[in-house]
């Protein structure tokens, strides 16, 4: 399999994949004579977050009627919905917000042929660590801007999400328009994923999508910083520090928004194939973080030969870490439903690839938006065994 075409199945596999060996508990199967009984599922629910603030949560509707969008040109504009989390008051409270909706759930449960009504409930009822609608807590707060990875619904980012809102980001995660397994609007309509057979079948190049991701995110952070906000507590916002990151392409996103957005002061791609070559000049000096899978793919003169040619063009600061244990879900929410659901995952506990996700973000972000030294990012630490620093 090449390089590209193996990258390509990890990215359309991203959400697709998670839940593909999902049993109704009615068909699984029974034990007979002196067999064991089957074990429970593992819980389905996030780790907490790690920090130190409440965590508000609110949802946003937004078209930009500027650009067709390339999957649907008809489409009335290019629709994103997004959730931001973020520091919440401390004597605001609100209702807990949900993970996701269940039509949303079925959509991506349904999409690998699972249609058990109750595993869709289990996904849309699993418990956050947010409230929906309270205030921000004072002061001015980074903006951090997530994209998930392809075919994968912003959801799938929640973990980190909520945790860098903890630590006092506000943090907005995208549904990119037409590229997940089903994105509900508002008025009932479900967005699926056109771009799917797009670049499965019909053989579109993945800049296409980091393209319009990155439209979306200039898009975003103009409704979000500019002189008419669309959220009532856009004053929140710190506009001078912001910063990205994204799973599979929705990092290699990361960087292709970096370029097309000089707003954009720091980027971490966590195990995406690069669909762009940056120019010679790089990011302009700004830092970068690939954070990716300790296998064949993401290894110095790895598969994906595209970190390797990207690695150099990078000419600020920069880490290139890998994770021993981790596949290609670890660096979102998957580790905790692969575990729940009984489906192959990386060697590394679910526990252990979350936190090790949350640190490094969270450290490389705390670093470059906030000014904190990190000495999590000096080297090799005992507290994360697992990671390791490349330095082809």
């Amino acid at each position: 399999m090449s390089t590209k075409t193996r990258a390509l199945v990890a990215l359309l596999a991203c959400a697709l994949a998670l839940p593909a060996t999902v049993l109704p508990a009615a068909a699984a199967p029974r034990a007979t004579g002196t067999s064991a009984p089957a074990p429970a599922p593992a819980p389905l629910e996030l780790p907490a977050p790690t920090g130190g603030e409440r965590v508000g949560s609110t949802v946003l509707h937004l078209v930009d009627r500027s650009r067709k969008d390339p999957w649907v040109p008809t489409a009335d504009g290019r629709e994103l919905m997004v959730t931001l989390h973020y520091p919440a008051a401390r004597r605001s409270h609100g209702a807990p917000a949900p993970y996701t909706t269940e039509a949303e759930a079925r959509l991506l449960l349904g999409s690998v042929s699972v249609g058990d009504p109750g595993a869709a409930r289990a996904l849309a009822g699993m418990d956050t660590y947010s409230e929906s609608g309270v205030r921000p807590a004072p002061g001015k707060h980074p903006l951090v801007l997530l994209s998930p990875g392809f075919g994968a619904p912003r959801f799938t980012l929640t973990n980190l999400a909520e945790d860098l809102a903890s630590r006092g980001y506000v943090v907005a995660s995208v549904d990119h328009a037409y590229e997940t397994s089903g994105t509900a609007l508002p008025d009932g309509r479900i967005l699926t994923c056109v771009a799917c057979k797009a670049l499965d079948e019909d053989g579109v190049h993945g800049s296409v999508v980091t393209a319009a991701r990155a439209g979306d995110m200039r898009f975003l952070l103009d409704r979000l910083t500019g002189p008419r906000p669309v959220w009532r507590y856009a004053a929140t916002i710190d506009r001078s520090r912001i910063g990205m990151a994204g799973h599979s392409i929705g990092g290699a996103a990361a960087a292709t928004a970096m370029l097309a957005d000089r707003r954009i002061d720091a980027g971490v791609n966590m195990d995406g194939s690069f669909w762009d070559t940056l120019p010679a000049k790089g990011l302009g000096g700004r830092p970068f973080l690939m954070l990716g899978t300790d296998d064949g793919m993401h290894l110095p003169g790895g598969q994906d030969v595209t970190w390797n040619a990207t690695w150099p063009l990078l000419g600020g600061w920069k880490r290139w870490l890998t994770v021993a244990g981790s596949d290609h879900f670890s660096f979102s929410d998957g580790p905790v439903l692969q575990r729940h659901f009984g489906l192959p995952a990386g060697d590394i506990p679910a526990e252990r690839a979350l936190a090790v996700t949350r640190a490094y973000v969270g450290a490389f972000f705390d670093r470059h938006l906030r000014g904190v030294p990190q000495p999590l990012l000096a080297g090799p630490s005992p507290l994360h065994p697992e990671v390791k620093f490349q330095r082809p």
